[in-house]
Formats: C-alpha cells, structure tokens, sequence
C-alpha cells in the first residue's frame, strides 16, 4: 500500500483480496493524502471501505480514460482525434471530482465557462454528450454510479442541417484543380453519397463491378449498406482497378503504395476550391451535392433515405425544400377556385 503521483494529485495504490485498487486522494499534498490513506487502512481492516459506493470514490478521470481505451480507441482517427480535443476542455474540470460530485450545477457552470472562452454552442453540446455516454457506460456495464447527471442538464438546440451543395460546372472546375490521385475519390464520393471515411478506406472486396455495387459492412449507423453504382463511378472503378495488382487492398493508394488518408483528402480538396474560388465547400459536402441532385431530379426522399443510409427519415427532410415541384401538383386541385370565387358562381354550390 501507498502513494504515487499523478498530474500533481496523490493516487493511493493497494491490494484488495487478490485486486490491485487505484484511488485518487483528491489533494496535491502529501501530508493529507497520507492522513486519507492512513484512515483508508483503518477502514480496510474494519471492512468498511467497499460498503461505499463506488460513486463516492471513482473519479471522472477514471472514467473518461476507461471509456476511450473501450470505445473511441481503434475506432477511427476523427473520432479519436475528436475525443482528445474534448478531454482537453473536460478534464481540467472535472478530471479529479468523483462521480458523485459531479452535478447539474457543476455542469450548468461548465457550459457558461465554455460560451465565455467562445466555444460554439454545437462544440459544447458534442463535449456534454461525450460526457453523457460515459456516465451512461458506468452506469449499465461498469456499475460505477446510480445516476447520469448530464441527463438532467439542458444540452441546448444546435441546427447542423447544414444543406451545402455546388453545380455541376462548380464541380467541375473543382474536380479539374484537384491532384490526379485525387480526382477518382471527389468522383466516387460524388456520385454515391458515400461518407470521407468510406470512399477513403473502401477495399476492393467491397467492390462488384459486375453488380454495379458497392457493399460496405459498417457505415457511421453500424448497419450494413448496399450502394447501387452509375456510370461515372463505374467507369471511375474500371479506371482504377487496371493500375493495381491486387484484387483485394485498399481502392485508392498514394504513389509510393501507402493508403491514403482521410486528412490528406480533407487538405487536397480544401486547397482546390480554394483554387478556383468557391468557399465554405467541404469535401463532407459532396455527400449534400449528391442527395440534392437525386431530389431536384424527382427521386423520392424515401429512396434518397435508403442511399444515403439515413435510420432517421427526419435527416432526409432537409432536402426536401430542394423538390417543390413535386409538392405542384397537390396544390392544383384549386385550379378553378379563383373563377368560382370571382363569378359567384360557389355561392351556389357552397352556400354559407
């Protein structure tokens, strides 16, 4: 039994029935963090201590560095890059409270710091919710604590229905200003709907050209998706596909063979539209461009749904102020309204 440090906080290290505990003292001086484990040891031989909720002495940091080692680590690059930057703002904060001691006032007085250092309020949402599914985590799978105190906290309204798309002579000029390596990624993307992650790490076993398909076993959603292929994208594949010897391996390859990265499309694409002049057009946004034509051409948003993978039809909705053509035809059952009105002649057929 005894003490180490750990960014400055005294952590007591013991052996508890065959299993190496870890608890932080909650102070930076050691004379107190002696005393706390000196009253720990007490309780240890009275077998008091477990009888406390873990609650009581599990800390934030604890929880938050279990749930990335679980469930960011491994999973892709953005999201673990995202974690970083959340935990950057969390711990300082929370990092050494226990789970007990977090609560609704702490969290309300989190958020108004956050708005006064200038963090966007979808920024603060995304670092509340990170929070959140921890808590959730501790709670059903960890047994850590009884209650999620990010759920009784207001997260606040954030509109990410962000609709940005460009037209076809836009992409073009686009499309011709990026790289060559570049140009059949922006084609695919384009003509699919397909997510950055998935055009960038799409394999050619997921690729039947012969189908006209591509599956992909894991989306964002988790669910399986098959996407049907067009021209372009086909003819983009078959162009492809004769410069590479392996019939499995990643679709697109840097010209030393690495893989390509989601950053160095993201970088390439960005330095295009600047190129030709078109601004605030992200690469994500060729997935909008994609959905917006499907719409603006008359497909349903039902099948637009199915394409883009979309569980939620109320993510389809917001592109369907981009069809009112297909609403024209509803309204034209007034058609002869205007002339009954004016004649007088509805008065005699709908007398009031």
């Amino acid at each position: 039994m005894g003490l180490f440090k750990r960014h400055k906080v005294w952590w007591m290290s013991f052996s508890y029935q065959g299993r190496q505990i870890r608890r932080t003292t909650g102070t930076t001086d050691r004379r107190l963090a002696e005393s706390i484990l000196a009253k720990i040891k007490v309780k240890l031989i009275e077998g008091q201590y477990f009888d406390r909720l873990e609650e009581q002495v599990r800390t934030v940091e604890e929880m938050m560095d279990r749930y990335h080692r679980e469930r960011v680590i491994g999973r892709s690059r953005h999201g673990e890059r995202r974690a970083r930057a959340m935990l950057k703002h969390l711990l300082p904060i929370f990092g050494q409270m226990t789970l007990a001691q977090v609560t609704p006032k702490e969290l309300a007085a989190y958020k108004w710091r956050r708005l006064q250092e200038k963090a966007a309020p979808a920024t603060i949402v995304k670092e509340l919710a990170f929070l959140k599914a921890a808590f959730n985590m501790a709670i059903r799978e960890w047994e850590w604590c009884r209650d999620n105190p990010v759920r009784r906290v207001s997260m606040g309204k954030v509109n990410n229905a962000r609709v940005r798309y460009c037209d076809d002579q836009t992409l073009a000029q686009i499309y011709q200003a990026c790289p060559g390596w570049l140009q059949p990624i922006v084609m695919v993307a384009r003509y699919t709907g397909l997510r950055r992650d998935n055009v960038v790490s799409l394999q050619w076993n997921q690729v039947d050209l012969a189908r006209g398909l591509i599956v992909l076993d894991h989306t964002k959603n988790g669910d399986r998706l098959g996407i049907p292929l067009c021209e372009p994208v086909i003819k983009t594949l078959e162009a492809v596909k004769p410069s590479r010897p392996y019939a499995d391996g990643p679709v697109f390859l840097q010209r030393n063979g690495d893989p390509v990265t989601g950053d160095m499309v993201t970088i390439a694409f960005r330095r295009a539209c600047r190129a030709v002049g078109v601004a605030d057009f992200r690469f994500h946004d060729l997935r909008h461009t994609f959905a917006s034509a499907l719409v603006q051409r008359g497909v349903d948003l039902y099948r637009v749904q199915r394409l883009l993978g979309h569980r939620d039809g109320r993510m389809t909705q917001r592109y369907a102020h981009l069809a009112p053509e297909n609403l024209r035809e509803a309204v034209q059952v007034f058609k002869d309204d205007y002339h009954k009105i004016s004649t007088g002649s509805m008065l005699d057929t709908h007398p009031i």
